[in-house]
């Protein structure tokens, strides 16, 4: 175990942070995976742990922009939510916000995807993502095509720089759900239409603008919010720290140890020195003055077989109504779903007056929406 150390700045103010990321088990991977990747360090390194769920354990860390570099005749990639900036982001939020209120009100004549077609690959099985990329595409008037595992079998029957020029080819954006984050990065560079990031083993930033979305429904605002994570350091979790070296938050994530997230996202985000960032075993102190408490999945698809381990290291991670009650009575729930009830949540919490999960999942599509939107410039 390595510890690591530093500051991050919250408003012209400095907070510790001092926390212990498990380095003895990855290092050896995240070294490999350098080595073996055609990007540069400041890109992520080829990733290709079977790991999946809405969410999966951390993995290497993103670059700092697309990894295309240039925009596609104006439109762009959305791979991770710190290639943008703070404006960018809150553009898409108020984008998502009307389109949706069109759409609630059964006005049906807003369809800029008249005439386009969106190539939808899933490495991994998914009801939300299939559904909400699919339906949203569709209600804006737009067709969308989906590939399953079999369908494709990218990097297997058929290189992914191929699939990339065939399917920009005939469909004038792509979004993929895959394991390995460089076949994201391998997507998008040699695609020449905007490929969609619906989740990887790394990020999943889709889910997150659509929790950003809820957020500011339910509390009026996202900065100077605090938001705790409580749960595995997956790819979830890397997804706030990234939204976190953009946008001013208080984020907190609280897990055992040995179950950190990735040890560069967490600097990145610290040194961006937007948001107070938090690393921490105690999700009892983690969760006191909560507007948002957050949980997920212990063992993601992929680590089914250590589902029984993970439950011996998380006890004391459950969130229950014990928990809930020191966030205190405005504290909301929140869960990317799907959830184990019982397991990470109780039935008990994720049914409580104060939770949020559903409008969350509705939320995938509206936000997901008004991503595709400003990726073809639209």
């Amino acid at each position: 175990m390595a510890a690591i150390s530093g500051h991050c700045t919250f408003r012209s103010h400095q907070f510790p942070l001092s926390f212990t990321v498990p380095v003895a088990s990855s290092s050896s991977f995240y070294g490999e995976a350098l080595r073996s990747s055609s990007v540069s360090l400041a890109s992520p390194p080829s990733v290709h742990r079977s790991l999946i769920s809405c969410q999966a354990s951390s993995a290497a860390s993103p670059p700092s922009s697309s990894v295309n570099g240039t925009a596609k005749g104006g439109m762009k990639d959305f791979l991770h939510i710190s290639d943008f900036d703070k404006a960018t982001i809150m553009k898409i939020l108020d984008r998502a916000a009307e389109v949706k209120a069109q759409l609630k009100s059964g006005d049906r004549s807003f369809a800029p995807f008249k005439g386009k077609t969106m190539a939808m690959i899933f490495a991994k099985p998914s009801m939300r993502t299939r559904v909400s990329f699919e339906t949203g595409f569709f209600l804006l008037g737009g067709h969308a095509i989906y590939l399953g595992p079999d369908d494709i079998q990218m990097g297997i029957r058929e290189e992914t720089r191929d699939v990339a020029r065939v399917l920009s080819r005939y469909n004038d954006i792509i979004m993929a759900r895959v394991f390995g984050h460089q076949d994201i990065l391998d997507l998008a560079k040699f695609s020449s239409v905007p490929v969609i990031n619906g989740l990887t083993d790394y990020n999943h930033p889709c889910q997150i603008m659509a929790d950003a979305l809820t957020i500011i429904e339910h509390i009026g605002q996202l900065e100077g919010t605090k938001v705790v994570y409580v749960g595995d350091g997956n790819n979830i979790v890397h997804s706030w720290l990234l939204l976190a070296s953009v946008v001013p938050f208080h984020f907190v994530c609280a897990c055992p140890k040995g179950f950190e997230p990735d040890k560069e996202t967490v600097e990145k985000a610290q040194k961006a020195g937007i948001s107070k960032i938090e690393i921490t075993n105690d999700p009892k102190e983690a969760v006191k003055g909560a507007d948002i408490v957050y949980s997920d999945v212990w063992a993601s698809m992929g680590q089914k077989e250590e589902a029984a381990h993970r439950r011996q290291v998380f006890q004391g991670f459950q969130v229950d109504e014990a928990l809930m009650k020191i966030a205190g009575p405005k504290a909301y729930f929140m869960h990317c779903l799907p959830a184990e009830r019982g397991v990470e949540v109780t039935d008990g919490v994720i049914e409580a007056p104060n939770s949020i999960v559903f409008p969350q999942a509705e939320n995938r599509m509206h936000a997901q929406n008004a991503i595709m939107l400003h990726a073809l410039g639209l």
